[in-house]
């Protein structure tokens, strides 16, 4: 471990680094800069990379949300190796394989190093796979070359973006911040797109929802605008006001808690609550699910186009199975639509929503179930080893010298407090998350469910955050007005 530890700290020398500013920046130097790095991240958001065969950019769409990634383009690999690479150093550290005190400001640094370092090696592995695997089609060496350079320059460029914000110069977080730009973006896009997309062999419709309207409108035919029976798959009326009553489901879902009294033993005469909330573990649990099925989806596609292209192997295609045709040409990007009878395709919800003609309702269903029984598995392991179970919490409290009022301040009835709620808040949480997830995503809400859930709670963060700025920046001036009178 010392080895490992004189080898990141040697390597923290000549990595990249973004330096923290030396005088707090104003709220308004903040917002140019968290501007700045959305521009840049959008900016390369629609670069296309060289040497791509038409249609690479519409293939691998499952993490797409979530890793803010968009492909065919400098963005394809999106924030995924920051949130691999952080995921897991976070588990190895909240499992205490490693022992780190981020108390102190050198062990700070250093897993910050070592993030850095693992996020560079992911960005590299990761670049290789997807070309590896076939996700842009077989392309000859010299343009396979110059994607992976783009792709790494492109991820570590967007590392710094995320570390620029984190470290004072932005709000809040790069990672979210692209992940709520990629949200939005496509919601927009839901709404507002003119173009005209194909549906079948030889039709084609317009995508967003208020051009078709206008459009519908003018031939005389509005209704079609609410269900969009042409292009069941395409954003409609029904699908925006369901987007909007998921929204404010989960806002009112954000707010709900269980309030547990506190005081402080180091200054008397304080007391507060501290909050446990519905949703504790945020949308962690159904995030790793949807990245679960996403390298499940890419490795399965991937291992049968390589070996059992002509369903040699039965058993295999129990496990996945994907359409012959589009994987055969040579110059075709790697397909991940499985097909019916295998177990992806069953851990995947349909193209199109449930309300949609040809419905499959047993892949609906077990796509729910899937999502719900893995949400409440990844919330109860996070609670664990994300330093949110019961004990970590009474230890989190009993540190910041608070107790509870009428309980002895010891760990141990502090912990037999928090026992009562959090398991069943945990369960109840990753429950709920998964449900609103799934039916979102099969109702055919804009920006899919996992996205609006994300959007939604990012908004949220970056609400209270600003309302933070704003109050500290208006304290010089409060107290200078105070001191006049």
């Amino acid at each position: 471990m010392g080895a490992l530890t004189n080898f990141i700290k040697a390597a923290a020398t000549v990595l990249p680094e973004i330096r923290k500013p030396t005088r707090k920046p104003s709220l308004n130097e903040k917002l140019i800069w968290t501007g700045i790095a959305v521009i840049v991240y959008m900016v390369m958001a629609v670069t296309p990379l060289t040497g791509i065969p038409v249609g690479a950019q519409s293939q691998f769409s499952y993490s797409s949300i979530i890793f803010a990634s968009q492909q065919g383009t400098l963005m394809t690999l999106g924030i995924g190796p920051i949130v691999t690479a952080g995921l897991i150093l976070q588990l190895l550290a909240g499992s205490e394989i490693i022992k780190v005190d981020f108390q102190n400001p050198d062990d700070r640094a250093l897993f910050t190093s070592a993030t850095k370092f693992l996020t560079i090696i992911v960005i590299a592995v990761e670049a290789s796979a997807y070309l590896l695997g076939g996700l842009f089609g077989q392309i000859n060496a010299a343009a396979s070359i110059a994607i992976f350079f783009e792709l790494f320059a492109a991820s570590v460029i967007v590392m710094l973006l995320d570390e620029l914000v984190q470290k004072g110069w932005g709000i809040g977080s790069g990672v979210s911040l692209f992940i709520l730009a990629g949200v939005a973006q496509r919601v927009m896009w839901d709404i507002f797109s003119p173009l005209q997309v194909p549906v079948t062999q030889g039709v084609t419709s317009i995508y967003g929802f208020v051009p078709f309207l206008v459009s519908a409108i003018a031939a005389g035919h509005p209704a079609e605008a609410l269900f969009r029976p042409d292009a069941p798959q395409f954003p409609s009326g029904f699908g925006l006001i369901l987007t909007l009553a998921a929204m404010l489901i989960v806002i009112y879902v954000e707010g709900m808690r269980i309030e547990i009294p506190i005081t402080s033993t180091k200054y008397r005469g304080f007391a507060g609550v501290y909050p446990i909330k519905l949703l504790y573990v945020s949308n962690i649990p159904v995030i790793l699910f949807s990245a679960l099925v996403a390298n499940i989806s890419f490795f399965a596609a991937y291992l049968w186009k390589q070996y059992d292209l002509n369903n040699s192997n039965h058993i295999f295609n129990y496990f996945a199975k994907y359409n012959l045709t589009s994987v055969t040409s040579a110059q075709s990007p790697l397909s991940y639509q499985p097909l019916k009878g295998s177990l992806i395709y069953y851990m995947t919800g349909p193209t199109t929503p449930v309300y949609a003609a040809g419905t499959d309702w047993i892949r609906a269903l077990t796509y729910v179930a899937f999502a719900v029984a893995f949400s409440v598995m990844f919330a109860r392991i996070w609670v664990e080893i994300g330093g949110l179970s019961p004990k970590a919490a009474a230890k989190n409290l009993i540190g910041a010298d608070v107790m509870v009022p009428g309980f002895r301040r010891t760990g141990t009835s502090v912990e037999a407090i928090l026992s009562k709620y959090i398991p069943v808040i945990t369960i109840l949480g990753g429950i709920f998350i998964g449900l609103l997830a799934s039916l979102a995503q099969l109702l055919g809400v804009y920006g899919t469910g996992v996205g609006l859930l994300l959007m939604i709670d990012i908004i949220i963060q970056y609400y209270q955050m600003l309302v933070k700025e704003q109050l500290e920046s208006m304290m010089p001036r409060l107290g200078a007005l105070l001191g006049r009178k």
